[in-house]
């Protein structure tokens, strides 16, 4: 009497709920077994659903956006494209990016439209050729979704100096204005070659360039290529190459501990919290002057202070300057910029019982501490119909 039961005697709808159970890989492997389960295996409704568990695609294409003929086709595509790099990597790495972009393209589509396509490999050889350096590899895969920013403005090309769509974003105080690129592989060449040659570092150095601001404040992001650290410079950064690290290392090494054998980079980690940020609402796109650019100060309590009074709430954040500190001048070894934004709600201004739809600053105080120390007293007539942007040292 022949025994029950193999793959082959089930049902199809329960020979799909194991395969999707299963995964891609085990899938494969599956199909070498008989006529029956090859043909099951290659059902396109079961790589649509890899494809969208594994990479988020609703559509069948491959990594550069160009359609492909079936789901298993796309599929079959993006691991041939990244099959030097381990697959859970490519995974979080494409998922960092379709978040930023995700949020860009709601709020911000004039900022997703200077992303690049993806490097290719000859590319990112071709930078690690001329700077002498090996990138780690979230890095590289980083730039293999996307290489930088494209910058235009109305149309024309530019640089990447003096425009204000940089992902990364930024603040602005006085006449200091800050906004961060990710700069394409060819601007990090150019850039970092600049930093060696003119700020005395030395040829043999393992930092690249890989975010910038404009020219005129310039803040400038550094990657350590031998241990994957990021760093932005300091104020001392043209005299002495000063900097400080943007991710602390024992963050890097519980989030390796955490991922196994996946290897680590600040870079990565430091645009996930970016995301995080920009999806969360903390940070914001605001509108000065028919501009509008990613604002760094902080929307979103505890890192943003809030008080309504008489219906006219204020806000109050603040913002490290990094390109400005100088950590070793005791007088202004940290520099903050703060921000006071206020505005009438909807119900208006109410006072005596009377309600006014509209209201005058006349007067402002502000007391500003730290650490429980008061550093800054501004006690005198308002400044009415602007922002209002101080900065403070500590």
């Amino acid at each position: 009497m022949e025994r029950e039961v193999g793959l082959d005697r089930l049902g199809d709808l329960a020979l799909h709920i194991i395969l999707s159970k299963l995964g891609p890989e085990d899938t494969v492997r599956v199909s070498c077994v008989s006529r029956r389960l090859r043909l099951s295996t290659s059902e396109d409704s079961l790589w649509a659903l890899f494809c969208f568990q594994d990479l988020h695609l609703s559509t069948p294409q491959d990594h550069q956006g160009n359609p492909a003929s079936s789901f298993k086709a796309a599929y079959q595509l993006w691991r041939e494209a990244f099959a030097m790099y381990p697959w859970p990597l490519v995974k979080r790495i494409k998922r960092c990016w379709d978040k930023l972009k995700k949020w860009l393209s709601n709020n911000f589509p004039e900022a997703e439209a200077t992303l690049r396509r993806g490097a290719f490999e000859s590319d990112i050889q071709k930078l690690e050729t001329l700077l002498k350096v090996k990138l780690p590899l979230p890095t590289r895969l980083l730039y293999r979704f996307h290489d930088g920013q494209e910058l235009t403005d109305e149309g024309h090309s530019t640089t990447w100096l003096g425009s204000s769509l940089g992902i990364i974003g930024g603040y602005s105080f006085y006449n200091h204005l800050v906004n961060v690129y990710m700069l394409p592989i060819s601007q990090v060449i150019v850039e970092t070659r600049k930093v060696i040659r003119h700020l005395g570092f030395s040829s043999r150095s393992k930092y690249i360039v890989v975010a910038a601001s404009s020219a005129y404040s310039e803040k400038l992001f550094f990657l350590n290529c031998m241990n994957g650290q990021l760093y932005v410079g300091t104020g001392g950064l043209p005299t002495n190459g000063e900097m400080i690290q943007c991710v602390p290392n024992a963050l890097i090494r519980s989030v390796h501990d955490l991922q196994g054998d996946q290897q680590q980079d600040a870079m990565l980690l430091w645009l996930e919290e970016h995301g995080r940020r920009l999806e969360n609402g903390i940070i914001k796109v605001r509108e000065e002057g028919n501009v509008r650019s990613i604002s760094l100060f902080p929307e979103v309590a505890p890192l943003c202070s809030t008080a309504v009074t008489n219906g006219v709430q204020v806000r109050a954040s603040a913002v490290f300057v990094p390109e400005l500190a100088n950590p070793e001048d005791r007088a202004e070894k940290y520099l903050f910029a703060y921000s006071i934004r206020m505005s009438l709600l909807p119900e208006g201004c109410i006072i005596d019982g009377m309600t006014f739809s509209s209201c005058q600053l006349n007067w402002r105080h502000w007391i500003i501490q730290a650490n429980e120390a008061i550093v800054s007293d501004v006690n005198g007539e308002a400044v009415i119909g602007q922002v209002m942007t101080y900065q403070f040292l500590l």
